[in-house]
């Protein structure tokens, strides 16, 4: 490992080496750009960048472009001189490289453009339109541009801009490229912001997998009436490759996980008869059907809504986490308060006589609330209580800050942990640091970890297994198993 969890980086995004063997760092959320030197040591090259992303190395000198409307397209000095903007207006930027006419190439995600700009400074000229969703451009060893798209398709747009002008189009099948690099035998490897990995894509499509592609999250999870079992995997929604008692089934980790839709910020999910309702934490709630592919919004602007269970009414009962408020959504979308004043609740389950359980991470609780408004304490002093679920007369949730499994009995309040070690927040001895913003530059930031719990038909749980990027299928101390 290059950059451990404990260094300074928060959220690294893309990164380039300089003539010494340097390697800077485009730090996203919290708007920095790093050098690592070849000795390991860090150094902060700029705190003043608003979602650096594009980050392209031209011998000596360090160019980044800002990922939000109205970004910039800026030189910055290691040695701490002013930075330079060479120019403004970019509909978000990304992934840029230095062409062989000398000139920087650079996407405008929004407005499917391809544009260049000299690294002295000078006009801006487009170069590339009508492109598909361009998220990262590149050049091959021939000069040939590749214009990888942010896509559930995973299109690559070869462009012969310094020959013939041709264009053609290849579809990798990698959901959500990311970014790419040539080697000296101009083979091209590819990224995918939706499920990681590295693979190799050859000229006519053809893929090789390098690093296996897995899980971002994963946050909320559920299960639905035909067995399939979906994450709330933050781009995207995703089948993840089923694993027993931390063992995967189907062979290595992230192995078979299959995306389903690119459903930007997912984080809780309940499946409902054939319809899948998602919360994000940027402040909405929507239904996927996945038989017809389509989404329908049902709220916006709530306040980091985050756990979503079904009540026994057939309303969407949701945690809104960041004000502290049960919520209930019903047919026509009409919003009700079912409670408020909590802390920070970010789970919600029903019990079999539909009486409504919430988690709350900072108090170490879970709570009942009652009909009108007010809550029961039915469990405290746990550690960081995050998914809940309820089989029988128990009620489950996973401890976070002690990575295990907690079964709290409904009828007596007696206790007992049904797993230990669980692969959920960071690894043992990595200590927890500033958490990055939720938002960043009026763009989402970096949402706040969830580990779901949820239910199966045969009565054993899943754990979306946040620390390791799996779905953990676990098999309560009471099922007999």
């Amino acid at each position: 490992m290059i950059v451990p969890m404990d260094s300074p980086v928060q959220s690294p995004d893309d990164l380039a080496f300089g003539a010494d063997g340097s390697m800077y760092i485009a730090d996203l959320v919290p708007g920095r750009v790093w050098r690592r030197s070849p000795d390991g040591a860090y150094t902060l090259v700029s705190g003043d960048v608003t979602n650096p992303n594009g980050l392209t190395c031209v011998g000596d000198r360090l160019f980044v472009n800002e990922m939000k409307p109205d970004g910039r397209l800026m030189e910055l000095f290691p040695d701490g001189g002013e930075p330079v903007v060479l120019t403004e207006g970019l509909a978000l930027g990304n992934a840029m490289q230095l062409g062989p006419d000398g000139w920087l190439y650079y996407p405008h995600m929004i407005t499917g453009q391809v544009w260049r700009i000299p690294p002295d400074g000078g006009a801006p000229e487009v170069v590339a339109e009508d492109v598909h969703q361009p998220v990262a451009v590149r050049f091959d060893q021939g000069g040939v541009l590749h214009v990888l798209s942010r896509g559930v398709e995973g299109i690559v747009t070869r462009i012969d801009l310094h020959g013939t002008g041709s264009r053609t189009l290849v579809s990798s099948g990698v959901v959500g490229l990311d970014n790419a690099a040539f080697d000296a035998e101009n083979r091209m490897f590819v990224s995918s912001y939706a499920s990681g990995g590295i693979t190799e894509l050859r000229p006519d499509g053809r893929t090789r997998e390098l690093v296996p592609r897995g899980l971002d999250g994963p946050y909320g999870v559920t299960i639905d009436l035909g067995g399939t079992v979906y994450a709330a995997d933050h781009y995207r929604l995703a089948s993840p490759a089923d694993t027993h008692e931390g063992v995967p089934i189907n062979g290595s980790h992230g192995e078979g996980v299959t995306t389903h839709a690119l459903l930007h910020f997912s984080h809780g999910i309940a499946a409902d008869g054939g319809l899948l309702h998602v919360t994000s934490q940027y402040g909405t709630v929507q239904t996927y059907d996945p038989e017809h592919g389509t989404t329908r919004e049902r709220a916006v602007g709530l306040r980091q809504p985050l756990g979503i269970a079904v009540g026994p009414d057939g309303s969407l009962v949701v945690a809104e986490t960041g004000a502290g408020r049960i919520v209930a959504l019903d047919d026509g979308d009409t919003l009700t308060v079912r409670a408020e004043g909590l802390d920070h609740p970010v789970d919600v389950a029903f019990d079999a006589a539909g009486r409504c359980y919430v988690s709350d991470d900072r108090l170490g609780t879970v709570l009942r609330i009652e009909a009108d408004g007010s809550t029961v304490t039915v469990a405290d002093g746990l550690g960081a209580p995050q998914g809940l679920v309820v089989l029988g007369d128990e009620i489950f949730t996973v401890e976070t800050a002690h990575r295990r499994l907690r079964a709290i009995s409904l009828t007596t309040g007696e206790s007992r942990t049904d797993a230990e070690d669980l692969p959920v927040g960071p690894p043992p001895g990595v200590v927890p640091r500033t958490r990055p913003a939720l938002f960043a530059g009026g763009m989402p930031g970096a949402p706040y970890p969830f580990a779901g719990l949820a239910a199966a038909p045969d009565d054993t749980l899943l754990l979306a297994a946040n620390g390791e990027g799996t779905v953990l299928r676990l098999s309560p101390a009471g099922s007999g198993d």
